[in-house]
């Protein structure tokens, strides 16, 4: 479907957000991995979870994850300590681009029995279950967290260990993350520079998931780009497990603060600043925050460079491209510095199309980035717009509650 978008002049709104997706399939897998009645308290209801409970729920055979990369990282891990039961895990054409070889050498090294069905190091492919050995296991630290995540939350389980991280590490919080769900369902976890330690086992406690912070994005770019609007974000907290919720900083940055209060967050634009001098971020960390941060700073004509990016182009898209082309049809030159660094200094072309019309590449992060650009650019278009289910299904109804009048084009 492809919705055309007029935004509000001013915003007031109470927006429940979408539980976290990375807590919930994070929680999901450790409760099936305790094997008993531990129970995920408000996993988040979108594309990426179906996923993750329709896979848990199976006793062998094939398995497709759709566009579900921490799934099929996580799954990858949880059906190799499966003794005796073969599963083929699969997704869509993407899936197949994005690489998984790290997470398969890792689980080799711990006894796993894997097979390639296609290109090596690359999904598809054909697990079959074993008893599995913990102890030491390296891994290198510059890659997917997710490969990383998945062999933690199986080592309780196979007897602990530790794992040693080489290179420079990429998504760190996530890690932290990781630990702090383990930690909580009853596993002793300890991150420490480039070691983990892992204990041997979990006490099988239920787990409670909070608001989603990756998807508090488009609504604090919303915030800053209609000054004077009122939007609260119910189910997110201020002592969060999420790395994303850096945006707090990053939003004070430009004026906006961030008032919590026993519901949520309230976006506060009084002191927002608007354009002023350049912005430079370092994005290793937070790298779902990217395409709404970058959109964001060229609305607001704000010369910018972002560090620590190249783990975009192994997402749902390559998102560095995505965000060069879209960018470029609404008249803004996004440049890439080397492979792992963007920025924009005020290089401006023609808009060729008006409206715009935004394809989203596939990717959610791409659509929700997008779509607050309707505040400068009325009626711009964004096609396959039900991409969002995979991570915030009712993003496009919330944002009507917001104001904002969509058209389906092909009704």
């Amino acid at each position: 479907m492809d919705y055309q978008l007029t935004a509000p002049q001013r915003v007031c709104a109470t927006i429940a957000l979408p539980t976290s997706k990375s807590i919930s399939n994070r929680a999901l897998l450790i409760a099936a991995l305790c094997g008993g009645d531990v129970q995920v308290l408000r996993p988040a209801l979108c594309d990426d979870t179906a996923a993750m409970i329709d896979a848990l729920a199976r006793d062998g055979g094939d398995i497709n994850v759709g566009a579900a990369g921490t799934a099929m990282r996580f799954l990858t891990a949880y059906f190799a300590t499966r003794d005796g039961v073969t599963v083929t895990l699969d997704g869509v054409e993407r899936m197949r681009q994005r690489p998984i070889g790290v997470l398969v050498d890792a689980l080799r090294s711990m006894g796993a029995a894997i097979d390639y069905l296609g290109e090596e190091g690359y999904p598809p492919l054909r697990i079959q279950g074993r008893k599995l050995r913990g102890g030491n296991v390296t891994m290198p630290g510059g890659v997917s967290s997710q490969f990383i995540s998945a062999v933690m939350m199986i080592l309780p389980t196979i007897g602990g260990g530790t794992i040693h991280l080489t290179g420079d590490l990429v998504s760190l919080p996530y890690l932290h993350m990781t630990a702090a769900v383990m930690s909580e369902m009853g596993a002793a976890v300890e991150v420490a520079g480039d070691e983990i330690s892992v204990g041997d086992r979990y006490a099988g406690r239920d787990y409670l998931v909070e608001g989603d912070w990756s998807a508090a994005a488009p609504w604090y770019a919303l915030a800053a780009l209609v000054p004077g609007s009122s939007i609260t974000l119910e189910g997110l907290v201020s002592d969060s497990i999420q790395g994303d919720s850096r945006l707090v900083e990053l939003a004070g940055r430009l004026g906006l603060a961030s008032r919590f209060g026993p519901q949520g967050v309230t976006i506060d634009t009084g002191g927002f600043i608007g354009c002023c001098c350049s912005s430079f971020a370092d994005m290793t960390s937070t790298p779902d925050l990217v395409p709404s941060w970058t959109v964001l700073l060229c609305l607001l004509e704000r010369a910018f460079r972002l560090t620590g990016v190249r783990t975009l182009r192994l997402k749902e898209s390559d998102r560095i491209q995505a965000l060069k082309q879209e960018l470029l049809k609404l008249g803004y030159v996004l440049k890439e510095d080397g492979d792992d660094a963007i920025s924009w200094h005020g290089e401006r072309v023609a808009i060729s199309q008006a409206p715009p019309v935004i394809d989203t590449h596939g990717d959610h992060r791409i659509a929700m980035a997008f779509a607050p650009c309707a505040v400068r650019y009325p009626g711009l278009v964004i096609k396959d717009a039900q991409v969002v289910s995979k991570s915030y299904p009712a993003y496009w109804r919330h944002l009507e509650r917001a104001g904002f009048i969509i058209n389906d084009l092909a009704q």
